[in-house]
């Protein structure tokens, strides 16, 4: 309710009071971007005491080269608790400045809406590499548990198999000669693929990976049968591509993604 008394309506997108809360407009925000297994290790758990402190980050600096370009300030952060499992519990913040232009908003219950800050830093996480291995581990568990096909068992009640027999018209002979077999059609490269699950993908192309280190963009597609583009937006983001060399036409893990042996 306004000072003269009035009544605002808050339908869809329209703000309960009419104007946005910008008192926190100037405040310096970080945008971090984080696998979901940390996220989760982040948000609050049940009975847990929501002033326990969940993480601490690291800065660490060279005072010896504070001012050079060469050796940019260090972002490290550390898990207080993780999930079970070989779930890395330190990691690495890259931080970049170079993005567009962002700002965080808010809303509450009543359809209040606020403007919390505007983005300074924008970090991407990354195990750390002391962590590469046990972060291996965790993929390939993953992996695993979605490659795995689950069988289902079905009890047929009626089990004189009369419900099996064909149907009058359903089977054509020939008179004579031998049958001709029809032959299935082919799946045509026109016909359109249905996406996966983008972290399911993820899974099924570290397994593939660990099959053999190099992959091309054709057979790649013709193992997971996805679109093109779908498959080439997710290679982008897990691996490098080569393009020269006894290689070149193939992409190959990054680095930290890579099954460390010993």
């Amino acid at each position: 309710m306004d000072e003269q008394g009035n009544n605002h309506k808050n339908t869809g997108n329209t703000m309960s009071n009419g104007y946005v809360e910008t008192s926190k407009a100037d405040r310096a925000v970080w945008l971090m971007k984080c696998p979901p297994v940390v996220s989760r290790c982040l948000g609050p758990s049940d009975g847990s005491d929501p002033s326990r402190p969940v993480a601490k980050v690291i800065l660490s600096i060279d005072p010896l080269h504070s001012n050079d370009e060469d050796s940019p300030t260090q972002f490290t952060m550390e898990l207080a608790a993780t999930e079970s499992g070989n779930i890395p519990k330190c990691y690495t913040m890259d931080m970049s400045t170079d993005f567009i232009p962002m700002s965080v908003f808010s809303e509450s219950s009543q359809g209040k809406i606020s403007l919390e800050g505007k983005i300074l830093n924008k970090f991407d996480m990354r195990p750390h590499n002391q962590n590469l291995e046990t972060y291996a581990k965790l993929c390939r568990e993953r992996t695993n548990k979605y490659m795995k096909k689950t069988r289902q068992i079905q009890v047929i009640d009626n089990d004189s198999g009369a419900h099996m027999r064909p149907m009058p018209g359903m089977m054509i002979f020939s008179a004579s000669g031998p049958t001709d077999k029809k032959k299935m059609p082919t799946k045509g490269t026109e016909m359109k693929r249905t996406r996966r699950d983008r972290k399911e993908m993820e899974e099924i192309i570290f397994k593939l990976f660990e099959r053999q280190s190099n992959w091309s963009l054709r057979n790649l597609i013709q193992e997971t049968d996805q679109p093109e583009q779908f498959l080439k937006d997710i290679l982008k983001d897990l691996c490098v591509y080569n393009n020269k060399g006894i290689n070149q036409g193939t992409y190959e893990l990054k680095p930290e993604y890579r099954r460390t042996s010993g």
